[in-house]
């Protein structure tokens, strides 16, 4: 088989269960390990022993690390202040899986458009849900968005969005 064909087949089934972990976290606000877990290996894998692998294995398993680690630390500065999670640890798992999958460099973009979509999702979300500033508020799909909008066009953010910004 073609490696061009075989690398938009990994794609394709990668951005398949993108898809299928934003809509389960929009429907009932949990990301299962049953998915991002395996999601974090097969990444590592790939990028660790196929020769089509995304990134350096070193930087696959930077990015899990990174991905989980940043999350988790984010959420333990907010339970220190606030004395209640304020992020889920399966957002944590999935930007663990999206490192893996594109490396620890991939980590700030996807970070800043999952934010930037964040935003705008959560002023559209509380004004359907009547301004309930408590109310949870899924972030996965967000993470997922960002995380295929990398897949399919890498570096994006960082060679056409901000350099007209600065």
């Amino acid at each position: 088989m073609d490696p061009k064909n075989s690398i938009w087949i990994i794609k394709c089934l990668l951005i398949l269960a993108l898809f299928y972990l934003a809509y389960i976290d929009w429907r009932t606000f949990r990301l299962p390990n049953l998915i991002t877990l395996p999601l974090i290996l097969l990444g590592i894998v790939f990028n660790c022993f196929s020769v089509l692998s995304f990134v350096t294995p070193s930087s696959s398993l930077v990015g899990a690390a990174l991905g989980y680690g940043l999350l988790w630390g984010l959420n333990a500065g907010y339970r220190l202040l606030k004395h209640q999670n304020g992020i889920g640890m399966g957002d944590a798992k999935l930007l663990a899986a999206l490192g893996s999958w594109l490396g620890w460099g991939a980590l700030p973009s996807i970070l800043l458009v999952a934010s930037i979509a964040g935003i705008v999702g959560g002023i559209t979300w509380l004004k359907w849900h009547g301004h309930q500033l408590r109310q949870a508020f899924p972030f996965g799909p967000f993470l997922a968005i960002a995380g295929i909008i990398e897949l399919l066009w890498p570096q994006l953010i960082q060679t056409l969005i901000l350099p007209r910004l600065i």
